[in-house]
């Protein structure tokens, strides 16, 4: 029982030391990620973000598929790890897309054409092919901003990400989200750049 009021006593603990109510930005403290990482299996940080990845559907489109009986589900040997750059492509009709009356998902459902081009779900994994090189700065930008890799002056992030439902996060979740991230097994895959419209 003590154990529960001390996880209970903790998290809420972490939750107000890192919630910033002000709109201004402040100066961000990685230390809290980076000791949730030395111990993610016992971390209140690295469990919050595990629960808020899981519902925020972050791998119906960053995990590869395998096909079960039940269906497509993520594959958990290459999870988080983006559009397979293993696998081509494959051809598609780019008439479908130019008027914005369809958009097209490729099997994996980590490749997604549109009037965009065609965009390709980003490694998230600590890889130096994912987000290994990462800061929490850049990551908290990239969510909040739709910044490619969270630099500015760099390209939007194309859809279907969904990074305008994620702006308002509190912080602390979205410190959580990072940790968790940062706890997975690194996956080599660099991902292809995304693709422009053709004319």
């Amino acid at each position: 029982m003590k154990r529960i009021y001390l996880a209970a006593s903790v998290t809420s603990w972490l939750i107000c030391a890192f919630t910033n109510p002000a709109s201004s930005p402040k100066p961000v403290n990685d230390k809290p990620i980076a000791l949730a990482r030395q111990h993610p299996a016992q971390n209140p940080l690295v469990k919050r973000g595990e629960y808020l990845v899981g519902i925020m559907g972050c791998a119906d489109c960053h995990a590869p598929k395998k096909l079960t009986p039940q269906g497509p589900v993520p594959d958990v040997d290459r999870f988080l790890s983006g559009y397979n750059s293993a696998i081509p492509l494959g051809t598609y009709d780019p008439n479908l897309v130019k008027t914005g009356q369809w958009v097209l998902f490729n099997g994996q459902n980590t490749a997604f054409i549109g009037p965009w081009g065609v965009s390709f779900a980003a490694n998230l994994t600590p890889d130096a092919t994912g987000i290994g090189s990462w800061s929490f700065g850049q990551f908290n930008k990239a969510m909040r901003q739709g910044k490619f890799k969270g630099v500015d002056n760099s390209r939007p992030l194309l859809p279907p990400m969904p990074w305008p439902n994620y702006a308002g996060m509190a912080d602390a979740d979205m410190k959580a989200v990072f940790a968790y991230l940062k706890s997975l097994k690194p996956i080599s895959n660099a991902v292809p750049a995304a693709i422009p419209p053709t004319p």
